[in-house]
């Protein structure tokens, strides 16, 4: 009887192997197929964007990023440049930011400065879908924080980047060494419970209904909200300014984040990632 069970459990235990390993290559050609095809769909774009960059602020049109991947593999990842030449500073940036080139607040306020990360989905750095790379300082001072979200690949829309996609105003006004502990304060714990919330539950399923709620937020602009128990998505029913946009629920612990100050990022998003 007890080499009967153990033998279903193995069984069992392959079969979620088996669909584990099918999920992932599934994933990997959505990936393939949809990357590359918004590389082409999108290349005059990439051409303009390019060109105007250049024009804006002589220099280079790419930033590089370094960011750590999953198991903790750093690659550089791709942003279109919205700085001035030789800007450095804090790594948090907001909507007024004096860095920022004139083409640069354009590139911010329509996320635009993201679209060259399709070459690292492309090159399986990252997925479409998945927890925003971090920086490896924070990352390194954070480990264990980090720990289930490297298990997966980093991503360019996700749960956290769902909920906190006007994390300006979550911000509010605070500048300098302020804005720096208000994100580590409010919202970081927020955005590792998403992101370790999307690693549990890994599968194309996930992978697709994210998509779909991106498509939904970025072509027909409305705001969505990400429930923190289960991760269900669903269109904001409050003005984003009044609502948690993580809809942050008591019964679910606030992740304590190490107090560190990363290395400056020359040209950082809005965020350390």
């Amino acid at each position: 009887m007890l080499r009967e069970r153990s033998a279903i459990g193995d069984s069992r235990g392959d079969a979620r192997a088996r669909s584990g390993r099918v999920q992932r290559v599934a994933i990997r050609g959505l990936d393939v197929a949809l990357s590359g095809s918004m590389l082409v769909l999108f290349s005059p774009l990439i051409l303009v964007l390019s060109l105007a960059i250049f024009l804006d602020d002589r220099g280079s049109v790419f930033f590089r990023a370094r960011r750590v991947g999953k198991g903790g593999a750093e690659f550089m990842m791709l942003k279109f440049r919205k700085m001035r030449m030789g800007s450095g500073g804090l790594p948090l940036t907001s909507a007024g930011d004096e860095r920022f080139t004139r083409l640069g607040h354009f590139l911010v306020g329509t996320k635009l400065d993201e679209l060259p990360q399709l070459w690292n989905v492309l090159r399986g750095q990252m997925s479409l879908v998945g927890p925003r790379p971090e920086d490896p300082t924070l990352v390194a001072r954070g480990a264990d924080l980090f720990a289930d979200v490297l298990t997966v690949k980093p991503g360019i829309t996700g749960f956290a980047q769902l909920a906190y996609a006007r994390e300006n105003e979550v911000l509010g006004d605070a500048n300098g060494d302020e804005r720096i502990d208000a994100y580590f304060e409010r919202v970081l714990p927020q955005k590792l419970v998403l992101d370790r919330l999307y690693a549990g539950a890994f599968g194309l399923a996930t992978y697709l209904r994210i998509l779909w709620w991106t498509m939904v937020a970025v072509v027909l602009r409305k705001d969505v909200a990400v429930d923190r128990r289960d991760g269900r998505i669903g269109v904001r029913r409050r003005p984003a300014t009044d609502a948690n946009p993580a809809e942050v629920v008591s019964a679910v612990p606030v992740v304590p984040v190490v107090q560190a100050t990363p290395t400056p990022d020359p040209d950082a998003s809005g965020t350390p990632a």
